[in-house]
């Protein structure tokens, strides 16, 4: 993407406004990518150690599996789930706040007594999953955000930001040029006014 620009002083001006406005900018940008990737990084040891606990917490019921396969699933549903919106590094993430689940009721004397347990189980690893997935989902959108400030932030210093300094150079050379043509002809003027008057 090549500048567009006229030799002329306005032109200068819009120019050295635009180039200002992306220096200034810059750090910001680096600054935003920094913590980004901080937060990048954060987000996927804390989706990692949820995820962690859930297995351990499945590894630490294996010996229930089972009693599983007679376990009637249909007891527990989750009924809604509560989504709040964060933002970390100016990125709107999500956050889970609670799961509804809704249970079904049963007869104690009918089911075995094990049961109970096993829908607090079932709603203990249902949250975990859900907080699991809601942690990748935020990586992700930080992720995401990262790279785009990383393209700003190289598309500034490595292409913007030295077009406008080469374009602002050559419209001053011309300026310059022509400044000086200017004076040299006046010099002649005023010579051959002089040889003129003689």
């Amino acid at each position: 993407m090549a500048i567009r620009f006229q030799y002329n002083k306005t032109s200068l001006q819009a120019l050295e406004k635009q180039l200002k406005i992306r220096r200034q900018a810059l750090p910001i940008l680096k600054n935003k990518e920094a913590a980004l990737r901080v937060e990048v990084k954060k987000a996927r040891r804390e989706a990692e150690a949820v995820h962690q606990r859930l297995q351990e917490s499945i590894q630490e019921h294996e010996n229930m599996i089972h009693l599983w396969n007679t376990f009637d699933f249909d007891l527990l549903e989750v009924d809604r789930v509560d989504v709040a919106e964060r933002k970390i590094a100016g990125v709107n993430t999500p956050v889970l706040e609670k799961v509804h689940f809704n249970r079904t009721p049963f007869s104690l004397f009918n089911r075995p007594a094990w049961y109970p347990a096993g829908l607090e189980l079932l709603e203990d690893w249902t949250g975990l999953e859900l907080r699991y997935r809601l942690m990748v989902r935020r990586t992700e959108l930080l992720e995401h955000a990262r790279k785009k400030t990383t393209q700003k932030v190289n598309l500034y210093e490595k292409v913007q930001i030295p077009e406008y300094e080469d374009a602002i150079r050559q419209i001053k050379r011309y300026l310059e040029d022509e400044e000086n043509l200017a004076k040299a002809a006046q010099k002649i003027v005023k010579k051959r006014k002089e040889e003129a008057r003689l």
